[in-house]
């Protein structure tokens, strides 16, 4: 049983893939060319940078710029967290009692 349910698992996955590469634009062609004229010809004047790829990460998506760094920094914590290392070695013997 568990060999025909990994063939059909397979071929599943084979065929989203197949159907998934199949179905994408060609290499360089956009998904709305006038939304990135508008960006090209319209970054210098409104925000000031001379990047557009700058202008678009910091300024018009700041705030989804501030979100991701705001999740990347509470992951930081929480993995320093989880991995500190404690002052003092507290050993748990075996009545639930906390020892030195």
């Amino acid at each position: 049983m568990s060999k025909v349910l990994r063939v059909v698992a397979f071929l599943f996955v084979s065929a989203f893939l197949i159907l998934a590469a199949t179905s994408m634009r060609d290499f360089g062609v956009p998904n709305d060319a006038a939304m990135d004229q508008y960006f090209i010809e319209n970054a210098q004047a409104e925000v000031g940078a001379n990047n557009v790829v700058t202008a678009v990460v910091f300024d018009y998506r700041g705030f989804d710029t501030l979100g991701e760094a705001t999740v990347l920094f509470a992951a930081v914590i929480a993995v320093l967290t989880v991995f500190r290392k404690r002052k003092d070695d507290e050993l748990i013997q075996g009545d639930g009692e906390v020892g030195a």
